[in-house]
Order: structure tokens, then sequence, then C-alpha cells
């Protein structure tokens, strides 16, 4: 009698093929999920930077415009602009400086929501992939040592202050 050859109809070579074909899949798989994982990390120091470049375009252009108000409050009388417009145009210019307040500050909460997003999607990897709880969830509790918590205040308080000074010493001087 013949005897069958391994492989020749008597899967006999089907477990090692199947074997073979999870381990290439894992290994894909674990490829993948690295790529991901740098992409994450990447994404997140992205997130952390981008505060850094928000804050000093408000800080550049907050700067620039009371400057500008400050002139237009030193010297009016002189450049022989009507008071009224002058208080115009300083009220104008602390519209605008507002303005790009919020602006900055609504990209600095969008920033902070997706690093939460971010850092939840990192958590599900290293759950799935390391162990469950290898890197512990962002807490929104932990608001308070955020640093963009205190940039959003910073930005607040000043806009504030800004309006209170030309309120009570800027606008009531320009007559």
């Amino acid at each position: 009698m013949l005897e069958a050859a391994p492989g020749d109809g008597d899967f006999m070579g089907a477990p090692d093929a199947s074997r073979n074909a999870d381990r290439a899949q894992g290994a894909t798989r674990d490829e993948f999920a690295l790529e991901r994982y740098r992409y994450i990390l990447q994404q997140i120091h992205a997130v952390n930077e981008n505060l850094h470049r928000f804050l000093a375009i408000y800080q550049t252009l907050a700067t620039t415009l009371v400057t500008a108000v400050l002139a237009l409050f030193v010297g009016y009388r002189e450049w022989g602009i009507d008071a009224a417009t002058a208080r115009g145009g300083v009220v104008g210019l602390l519209i605008l400086t507002t303005v790009v307040a919020a602006f900055t500050a609504t990209l600095i909460v969008v920033g902070a929501l997706t690093w939460l997003d971010y850092r939840h999607e990192e958590c599900d990897l290293t759950d799935d992939l390391v162990a469950p709880d290898f890197r512990k969830r962002p807490r929104t509790r932990n608001l308070l040592r955020w640093y963009e918590t205190y940039v959003l205040a910073f930005i607040i308080v000043s806009v504030l202050l800004m309006w209170l000074l030309a309120m009570l010493f800027l606008l009531p001087a320009m007559r």
C-alpha cells in the first residue's frame, strides 16, 4: 500500500499552516498597534506644543492691540482725532482683542478635548495589548493640575482687566 505523504490530502500540514497564518496575523496586528501607538504619542506631543503657539499668538496680538489702544489714548489730540472717534477706536481695538482671546480660548479648549481623546485611545490600546489599566485614564477632576486651565484663566483675566481699565480710566479721560 502506498502511504500518503504529509500534506497530500490528509491535512496533516493544515495545523502548521493555520499556526503560521495566526502568527503572521498577530505580527501584523502588533506592528499596526505599535505604529498607531507612535502616532497617538506624536499627536499628544503636537497638541501640547500647540498650546504654547496659541499662547504666543495671543500674547503678541493682545500686546500689539493694547499698545495701539494706549497710543490712540495718548495721541488722539495731537493727531486731530475727535474724542468720540478715539473712544470708538479704543472700544473697537478692545473688541478685536476680545475676539482674539475668544479664538485662542476656543483653540485651547479644543486642544484639551483632543488631548483627552488621544489619551483615551492610548489607554484603550495599551489595555488591549499590554494589560488592563496599564495606563491610568485622564480624569477631568485633575483640571486644576492642567496648565491649560491656567492659560485660559490668564486669558480671561487679562481681557476682563483690559476692559475694566479702559472703562474706568481711559474712556472717561477721553473728552
